[in-house]
């Protein structure tokens, strides 16, 4: 809809927009395989998340295609790095008894959540429309992430070996 109603570029464009996210997400893997984001990694996680709201709310503002694919790169490099801190955290901070179990609920979250993901956004769009709905997602992204950060001030500062400790 954002290709062909606000930008109105082709089926060419639209692939280049498809993998826009994947190459931020790519090039930010491998940075990552050599500069963890494990050092403070609740911080992290919260500027990850908010540079993924500001870079939907961004895109769904732009009118601009080459912009728009800045706009996405930068979601694909906000998302990877969110990915990486939120599995090392599942992994390492869960008890080993009980690892198995939350490793299977959280597959079956992961494994949904896009379906689930595509059947709010095409109801947002059509209750709102196409360019509200991006931005409100982006607004709530926001809006989510002050809310963890004042209940979890506390973690900010915090490296990973810090927050086991504290069995938070």
């Amino acid at each position: 809809m954002i290709a062909s109603e606000v930008l109105q570029v082709g089926a060419e464009q639209f692939g280049m927009m498809r993998a826009a996210p994947a190459l931020g997400a790519v090039l930010t893997m491998l940075f990552m395989a050599r500069h963890s984001p494990m050092n403070k990694p609740w911080r992290n996680l919260l500027f990850a998340v908010s540079g993924f709201g500001i870079s939907i709310i961004c895109y769904g503002l732009s009118t601009n295609f080459y912009l728009t694919l800045v706009f996405l790169f930068f979601e694909g490099v906000f998302d990877s790095v969110s990915v990486v801190i939120r599995s090392t955290i599942m992994q390492l901070l869960t008890p080993d008894d009980m690892r198995g179990r939350v490793s299977s609920v959280n597959s079956m979250f992961i494994g949904s959540s896009n379906e689930i993901g595509a059947f709010e956004s095409g109801l947002t769009a059509k209750l709102m429309g196409t360019v509200p709905a991006v931005l409100f997602g982006g607004t709530m992204t926001l809006l989510v992430v002050g809310v963890t950060y004042l209940k979890t001030k506390v973690l900010v500062p915090l490296g990973l070996k810090d927050i086991n400790e504290r069995k938070l």
